[in-house]
């Protein structure tokens, strides 16, 4: 595998609201995901076409669930609404009940919008790192057409929540090289192991959720769309997702491809490093911008500055500037010049199994540990590729 890992470029933007985008669809399951990148219609989405391994319920069974939304029951906020605790009867076992995460979608269009994107993604797309979606409910009543998702119930919540300062405990350095490689699979299936291209578009920490055994599932596809036709190379379209994961190509011209999200995994590669946010206005104003932060310590000796202090020396320092080499090939100025998610992800698991093999020992941050690469056989010519790579053509490098 040869990548041009060229620069990553500074995004100048102090966004941290989401922006949604203009256009979805509103057509039936068979058609509505084929037309996902078309604009809205009078149709709306057909009960008897809904896919066939999704549970429909009543709104009245949804209250129930939840103790008729309680505030108690409130876990946080999706792309399109509120979203809820509660237990259901398993169609298996109806003497047991599950846990499942319940979202209202907002009374307003691209809430209905978004609800029926979700449904046909998640309803077609299945794998072990994509949070399940479970069944849905749309129902008229009085206060109009009720839309609702429920999905599995994600134990452990967000990848930001435990990232944040408020968490007790940080996210050990072996278990942030397993989100990096979950989320790889995750976003490697959606762009190139199905018969059609998805691209999230929204891949940001906060869309990362972790369920009672860590395993880390992508969520929220509310703004997902088709990838380009054959022979072509991006589709057009208005700004949806987060600016501050957002690569530039799509903030500046309304291009996107598989290579956006990409570019957002990049992003989120030095959120597992740092442990910080991608745009923080609470630090001074010259750490604020992430990208802009980083890239003054990568190829100097003052690495270790950029990495998790919660951490505690407890990780592997040639992990984790791998692991940034990692980042700065996804965060390329040239889309064509990123890899793809396919070769993102060898190069994650190529790095977790050599952590796999080290001693105990060097585990720990020690300076000396940058050079034990030198006597590790695994892959060599990959990682002095992206060194090499990164010290000639990367203008990040000091």
């Amino acid at each position: 595998m040869v990548f041009h890992c060229r620069c990553f470029m500074i995004v100048e933007s102090e966004y941290e609201a989401t922006t949604q985008t203009k256009s979805a669809s509103t057509k039936t399951f068979h058609t509505a995901f084929s037309d996902l990148n078309h604009g809205m219609t009078s149709s709306f989405f057909n009960l008897s076409d809904k896919p066939s391994n999704l549970r429909v319920f009543t709104v009245a069974e949804l209250k129930t669930a939840t103790r008729n939304f309680c505030p108690a029951s409130k876990i946080g906020e999706g792309g399109f609404g509120s979203v809820y605790k509660g237990m259901i009867k398993s169609l298996e076992d109806p003497f047991r009940e599950i846990q499942v995460a319940v979202k209202y979608a907002d009374g307003v269009l691209q809430g209905h919008k978004e609800w029926i994107t979700e449904i046909n993604v998640l309803g077609v797309a299945q794998h072990p790192n994509l949070v399940k979606l479970i069944g849905y409910c749309a129902e008229d009543n009085d206060l109009g057409t009720q839309l609702l998702l429920v999905y599995e119930y994600m134990e452990n919540g967000s990848v930001r929540h435990h990232l944040s300062t408020r968490v007790q405990t940080p996210l050990s350095w072996t278990m942030r090289l397993k989100i990096a490689q979950d989320t790889a699979r995750g976003l490697a299936y959606l762009h190139e192991q199905m018969d059609f291209q998805i691209i999230f578009r929204d891949f940001k920490s906060s869309n990362i959720l972790l369920d009672r055994e860590w395993n880390a599932k992508l969520s929220d596809f509310g703004v997902a769309r088709l990838g380009p036709q054959e022979g072509l190379t991006h589709i057009s379209t208005a700004f949806a997702g987060t600016v501050k994961y957002a690569a530039p190509e799509y903030i500046e011209t309304g291009r996107v491809s598989s290579k956006s999200d990409v570019w957002s995994y990049g992003v989120f590669l030095y959120e597992l490093i740092t442990g910080r946010r991608p745009l923080d206005g609470n630090r001074p104003q010259n750490e604020q911008k992430l990208l802009e932060w980083v890239k003054i310590y990568l190829d100097t000796k003052r690495f270790t500055l950029i990495i998790d202090s919660r951490l505690k020396g407890k990780y592997s320092l040639d992990s984790a500037q791998k692991l940034s080499l990692i980042a700065n090939c996804c965060l390329s100025r040239d889309p064509k010049s990123r890899p793809t998610m396919s070769e993102v992800l060898e190069m994650v698991n190529q790095l977790i199994t050599e952590v796999d093999i080290m001693p105990t020992q060097l585990l720990k941050c020690q300076e000396n540990t940058k050079h034990k690469d030198e006597n590790n056989q695994l892959g060599m010519s990959l990682w002095k590729l992206l060194k090499s790579c990164f010290k000639k053509e990367c203008c990040c490098a000091s």
